[in-house]
């Protein structure tokens, strides 16, 4: 990871080095200035990506001296070779890593990481970590955002491997959406590598490569309580003419090469055989189709497990289909049959959600991939890391616009709840200042108003920041991917309804307090 950074980092560092304040005592802060997705907050994500220094000394890690080699290569030949020499013999022994931990719902202008250690070092961090966090934070926020919509009992599938930046942002996709709330994904590398469950169905192209009943082999199957193997095909054409009179459709109407499709695939997973109903016409053909072979199923003593839709009106047609489940399951007396799971999928965006929700439906699995993995309402999250502190003294950058000057000095945050439980106020506070209680009245400025003071009393005062890298050594050990997911569940649902809508939230306010407000004064004047 080590070339994983811009140039300029490097070309800074050289000139830190050469003014002799590489080993100068820094401090930066990670945050993000506007919240995405129109909203009001983000899931924070990618500590256990990479947040955390490697352990020292970096030089004896595998492929330093050939990234050092790589650096001599591309500055300018007037470099001082002592400047590489050094760079080799980097470690993290002198870092500390502060940050709120993974997976919890964090605000705008809030530092969610903060890094302290030698300048050159703290410089060099910036473009990896904000490599790092940013899509990560900003999938997950988004996966986040589809499960509020989808609700707590929907089940969702990530499956966006295919329409995703990359193989890495494929992987980035799956791990947060996962995080974010989904249950599962399509991509079997994600799976493997982070133990996410993962699921799939069939696609249109094994339908299509079936003409008739004859390509179908083999096509027997014993029944699950054991015995001779029955003829799956004829089994399922003989529930086809009874499905059929109960819908009153023409068998000729249905599609062979769909039904030999859904037998091979029958034979060859009987516990667990789904049917993609709309490869051709759902009503007359991918329907009574999937129905006869579920029913030929349960004659043999076996469960279907579901039907897919991929296009059309999907709420309509899940509330049609399962009116045909419920009625196949009363005249045939298979009690099952009218719950049979049915998921949708095509291009499923927020608005197909509101949609559902707002028509009703059946629907109770959504595969998401296109507008969850590229995120188009909002491509890039804008996480930034800024220098806060050098040897000692605070830094403020200023600027022309308000909205990018940055708060001064190392810092200290607490999340304030209310009587009923609910966050309405993180608290930014110097770093020696006491820390606030609860039911204590604090003198606060809100940023964006810093000339009205305004007071405030917390029923509970929580601490947001928890080390975990200090002097070269983890000393907090990183959560599971279940267990972040679980505490960014959790997070979420603690925020007050105004505060966790999708849209026109009620602004979160983010606020420092009385001493910190004074020393920006300071400084600012100063400047």
């Amino acid at each position: 990871m080590a070339p994983l950074a811009d140039l300029y980092q490097v070309s800074m560092a050289y000139g830190h080095w050469r003014a002799g304040r590489h080993r100068a005592p820094a401090a930066a802060e990670l945050f993000f200035r506007r919240p995405p997705f129109r909203g009001s907050f983000r899931d924070g994500r990618g500590l256990g990506r990479g947040a955390l220094p490697p352990p020292p000394p970096v030089s004896l890690v595998p492929g330093v001296l050939a990234d050092v080699a790589y650096l001599r290569s591309v500055l300018p030949s007037t470099t001082d070779d002592a400047f590489f020499d050094y760079l080799a013999t980097l470690d993290a022994s002198e870092v500390t890593v502060t940050a709120i931990p993974e997976g919890s719902v964090v605000f705008p202008r809030v530092p969610f990481l903060q890094v302290k250690g030698p300048l050159l070092v703290v410089q060099l961090l910036e473009t990896t970590l904000l490599c790092l966090v940013n899509y990560a934070s900003l999938v997950a926020t988004n996966a986040a955002r589809f499960r509020l919509l989808a609700g707590p009992d929907m089940k969702l599938m990530e499956m966006g491997l295919r329409r995703a930046q990359g193989p890495d942002g494929a992987l980035s996709a799956s791990k947060y959406s996962y995080i974010g709330g989904f249950d599962c994904t399509s991509n079997i590398l994600a799976g493997k590598l982070y133990g996410i469950p993962v699921r799939g169905t069939i696609a249109h192209s094994f339908v299509m490569s079936f003409r008739c009943l004859e390509e179908v082999q083999p096509r027997e199957l014993p029944p699950q309580a054991g015995g001779d193997p029955v003829d799956l095909a004829d089994l399922a054409v003989s529930w086809l003419q009874r499905v059929c009179d109960l819908l009153q459709t023409p068998p000729s109407k249905t599609n062979q090469g769909e039904l030999a499709a859904f037998v091979s695939y029958a034979v060859t997973f009987p516990c667990d055989f789904q049917g993609l109903l709309d490869t051709y016409c759902v009503r007359r053909s991918g329907l009574p189709n999937f129905c006869a072979v579920a029913l030929a199923l349960h004659q043999l003593g076996y469960q279907a497990i579901g039907v897919r839709l991929d296009s059309g009106d999907l709420a309509q047609q899940s509330k049609e289909i399962r009116e045909v489940f419920r009625a196949c399951g009363a005249h045939f007396q298979v009690p099952w049959f009218g719950t049979i799971p049915i998921a949708v999928s095509n291009d499923i965006s927020e608005q197909s959600l509101e949609e559902f929700r707002r028509e009703g439906s059946e629907i109770d699995m959504i595969g998401i991939g296109t507008n969850l993995v590229t995120c188009p309402l909002q491509p890039s999250l804008g996480c930034v890391y800024k220098l806060v502190e050098v040897n000692g003294s605070p830094c403020l950058k200023l600027t022309e616009d308000e909205e990018k000057m940055t708060i001064p000095g190392m810092k200290a945050i607490y999340r304030l709840y209310d009587a009923a439980g609910h966050p309405f106020m993180d608290l930014m506070a110097l770093e020696e200042e006491p820390s606030p209680s609860a039911g204590q009245e604090l003198g606060i400025r809100v940023l964006g108003q810093f000339e009205e003071p305004t007071k405030v009393i917390p029923t509970t005062v929580e601490p947001l920041h928890r080390t975990y890298f200090r002097d070269g050594q983890v000393c907090e050990p990183l959560p599971s991917l279940p267990e972040v997911r679980t505490h960014a569940q959790v997070s979420l649902n603690l925020l007050s309804p105004a505060h966790r809508r999708l849209h026109e939230p009620q602004p979160y306010p983010v606020a420092v307090t009385e001493r910190l407000h004074r020393l920006f004064l300071e400084l600012r004047q100063g400047s």
